[in-house]
């Protein structure tokens, strides 16, 4: 929107509009400095609000588009701003960071036999065997550690101390109390059919809404997050380590 001239012509078709009972939205700004534009915008309705008497005019809808992306946000967030919403397009359907999902499938059981692969590369090594996932969290209801344990095993409890283990490093370890325990894998699909409800749209996004509101500040931060943190039981460590050491082959020096 120009400021000099589209927006006086809005709030002139506005009040006329008004005049003959009907209420404007509000307006799109797509170019120029937008936050500057937003606070220009924002005054022009509260003062039309106030001279004329009309109290929904300051509350009108401010949006911002034009190739918006996470950092044009952050940055507005920053300058601070009078914008209501964003409209996000082009980096909404084509993630430019990301614009290729890379997805690579690792065999970890068969026929009830666990398998693992194995790689000079510690980062390319599986965890092998069948297991369950398991979300700790804090008394304050913050997600601490995400846990990764055998079928088999007894699951997490509250109000019991966990030994969490670093899946390779063996000084990281730390022992967890959880106030909540939250069973995060859930068998959807097996021999070929769908074995449960499958959840909506609407259902996926208030999980995924509650799953960030759960985690800290730092680890959602955009510049140098903390990493979130994924462990294994000590029996799954130890599991590891040894179908490991067994079925690493053994080199000779001559």
């Amino acid at each position: 929107m120009n400021c000099r001239s589209g927006l006086l012509n809005f709030c002139a078709v506005t009040l006329a509009l008004n005049d003959l009972a009907f209420q404007a939205i509000g307006i799109r700004i797509d170019s120029g400095d937008i936050a500057y534009l937003s606070y220009v915008a924002r005054e022009y309705f509260s003062k039309i609000s106030t001279k004329y008497e009309i109290p929904w005019f300051k509350d009108l809808i401010i949006m911002a588009s034009n190739d918006i992306n996470e950092e044009t946000i952050l940055s507005l967030n920053d300058q601070g701003h009078k914008i209501n919403c964003f409209g996000i397009g082009t980096h909404l359907v084509t993630c430019q960071k990301q614009p290729s999902l890379g997805c690579v499938y690792k065999l970890v059981d068969l026929n009830n036999v666990p398998r693992m692969k194995l790689s000079q590369d510690v980062a390319k090594v599986s965890l092998p065997g069948r297991k369950d996932a398991y979300r700790l969290f804090s008394e304050r209801g913050d997600a601490l550690i995400d846990l990764l344990v055998q079928t088999d095993e007894e699951p997490p409890s509250v109000g019991s101390k966990i030994l969490c283990r670093h899946a390779f490093e063996e000084s990281k370890r730390a022992y967890v109390t959880p106030s909540k325990v939250e069973k995060l894998h859930k068998l959807y699909w097996k021999d070929g059919l769908i074995c449960r409800p499958l959840p909506n749209l609407e259902e996926i996004r208030d999980n995924v809404t509650r799953s960030l509101k759960s985690l800290r500040s730092d680890i959602k931060r955009n510049h140098n997050p903390t990493p979130y943190k994924v462990a294994v039981s000590d029996n799954l460590y130890s599991f590891l380590h040894n179908l490991w050491m067994e079925s690493a082959p053994i080199g000779e020096l001559t």
